[in-house]
């Protein structure tokens, strides 16, 4: 591992030194696989797990070696790590630098043999990719090991653990053929979600309402060749439920009692069916009742110690009429684990390394937290205004790149925050434009009585125009615009006359009225939202911001004791104590 120094003499002559830049140490070392080049579905979220790691290694003694190739982390700044190697995150790449690093491969007889531990669970399923070419090749990975990694992720076996546990989830099966897929759709009754095995980000995933949707799904997403090794998964979708999930640490296959402990239970906004990396999520959960929330709590324990997790473990679970379904378990680091931190004032993923380094729960003081007195929003962040004139519902399969939060003591102002945080304000006074489907319709009263109740001129179309008049709420009828008539919602877009857009899709496509609506929203810069419970939640937020003086209170103000001066530095009177 060499830099190249290029020398330029006084007579123009040019040499060239190559100087080994690489430092061996006899400290044993760990080596954090971080997430590489950020993509849709994964993103920086799991960078803070990679940092988090570094950081537990100083603290444990070990010397910490990064191998990351994205310059826009944190993970790969100078500070961050005692190596740093900007490689690409390949098989062979990797196991040359461990091979480097031990001063020679296994069939050097007095090597050092200085990594003692590769952590592949904290940057997302890149490096999860390589874990067993590396247990191949005789790296010691630390932390929950392959066979509950591979347990998780086989349907077959993951079935039969949670009927083991007597835990529901939605009925489902594996489709190896066409002919699978709608044998299995037509017994568990549409509509469907279906999605190939072994993805990240819920890539080509989607929701089938009907068989015809089905197959084009399987004949136009899905490679036929390849359903043998990686089938497809088709699962009952389960309309009107409330999406949840649920981080955890837990320390088993370590001596003494061994325990699980619950870092938080974030509770999303959007039904289920809209990809988790996508959705807004509460802490603390906001419509859940207490023994509802401890059966949650409960059920994520006993997979931790089934899968025998020694570090972090994520579960998407949904409820419905009172019910609680499994809907996915992840023994490794969720894009979750940077939010539940800020949101309770503990860094779990720093606290799961040190697990996976061999640090017992109890050694480290760690319990669950109480609720911390103050709501947390995770908002998340779209690149729609990098593609214009692409559609941009939301769905199944994720298009975030990225998450912001806000936090106060109103839920109704942290949601704000948080709409603020992605430079999309709400607006409070102006004009809004309101279409829904169908499904729709009764629940958006509300939302429009809401909005006109503050002032705000409501234009619709004749379906939801007619039916906000039949409950006593006036609003302004606009033609659609496949009736011809001028000026359309285009042009009134074009003319900076809306201020908010609410559209909850009933066909997708760039070529279809609606998707030009929301890709002229997206390309005027004119806040949108696609789903009802986004609506149902932005009115609250400009009920909020309309009803007097806010302020920004520091992440330090709620947990003082982030607030520690570093060394040699005086600490404020108010933190002295902590």
């Amino acid at each position: 591992y060499e830099s190249v120094i290029t020398q330029v003499a006084e007579d123009g002559s040019t040499s060239t030194h190559r100087d080994d830049e690489i430092r061996i140490t006899d400290r044993p070392k760990i080596v954090i696989l971080g997430g590489g080049p950020n993509r849709v579905g994964q993103g920086i979220e799991f960078d803070y797990c990679c940092c988090q790691a570094s950081f537990a290694c100083e603290e444990m003694g070990f010397e910490s070696v990064m191998i990351n190739s994205n310059p826009e982390t944190v993970s790969t700044d100078f500070d961050t790590s005692d190596l740093l190697f900007f490689e690409p995150l390949t098989l062979e790449d990797v196991l040359d630098i461990v091979e480097r690093l031990n001063g020679g491969g296994a069939e050097v007889p007095n090597r050092s043999g200085g990594v003692v531990g590769c952590i592949v669970q904290f940057g997302g399923q890149t490096p999860l990719n390589l874990a067993h070419g590396l247990v191949e090749a005789g790296v010691p990975l630390i932390g929950t090991g392959l066979d509950a990694i591979d347990l998780a992720e086989d349907r077959d076996r993951f079935k039969a653990m949670l009927d083991e546990l007597e835990l529901r989830q939605p009925e489902n099966g594996i489709a190896y053929s066409l002919d699978d897929a709608v044998e299995i759709a037509d017994r568990i009754g549409y509509p469907v979600l279906v999605r190939p095995s072994y993805v990240l980000g819920g890539r080509g995933m989607e929701t089938c309402f009907d068989e015809d949707s089905l197959r084009r799904y399987m004949s136009e997403a899905v490679d036929a060749s390849e359903l043998s090794d990686a089938p497809v998964l088709i699962d009952r979708f389960l309309s009107e439920a409330i999406e949840i999930d649920v981080d955890v640490v837990a320390d088993y296959g370590l001596e003494g009692d061994s325990r699980a402990v619950v870092c938080g239970v974030m509770e999303h906004i959007e039904e289920a069916g809209i990809h988790s990396g996508d959705s807004t999520c509460i802490v603390p959960p906001y419509s859940l009742s207490r023994p509802t929330i401890e059966r949650i709590r409960d059920q994520a324990r006993r997979l931790a110690e089934r899968l025998s997790v020694r570090g972090l473990m994520n579960v998407q679970m949904a409820v419905k009429d009172d019910e609680i379904y499994i809907i996915e378990v992840n023994p490794r680091a969720s894009r979750t684990a940077p939010f539940i931190s800020k949101a309770t004032g503990v860094s779990w993923a720093r606290v799961a390394a040190k697990v996976m380094m061999g640090a017992p729960l109890g050694s480290l003081d760690v319990s669950e937290v109480p609720a911390p007195g103050f709501c947390s929003v995770k908002r998340s962040v779209f690149p729609f205004s990098k593609f214009p004139g692409v559609d941009v519902v939301l769905g199944p399969e994720m298009r975030s790149t990225g998450e912001v939060m806000g936090a106060d003591r109103s839920l109704a102002m942290a949601l704000a925050k948080a709409q603020m945080s992605c430079n999309h304000d709400l607006p409070v006074e102006g004009s809004v434009f309101l279409s829904v489907r169908d499904s729709d319709k009764q629940a958006v009263v509300e939302v429009a009585r809401g909005l006109v109740s503050m002032g705000f001129t409501v234009f619709t179309t004749g379906g939801t125009h007619a039916l906000l008049a039949d409950h006593s709420v006036e609003t302004s009828l606009m033609a659609k615009i496949s009736e011809g008539a001028r000026p359309n919602i285009l042009d009134k877009i074009a003319n900076g006359e809306i201020d908010l857009l609410v559209n909850t899709p009933t066909r997708k496509g760039a070529d279809t009225d609606e998707g030009r609506i929301r890709a002229a929203a997206v390309r005027h810069g004119i806040t949108l939202i696609t789903t009802l419970a986004g609506a149902r939640a932005a009115v609250q937020g400009i009920s909020a911001l309309r009803s007097g003086s806010w302020g920004v209170t520091a992440l330090q103000d709620y947990f003082p004791h982030h607030a520690d001066p570093a060394p040699g530095l005086t600490a404020p009177p108010q933190m002295a104590t902590h």
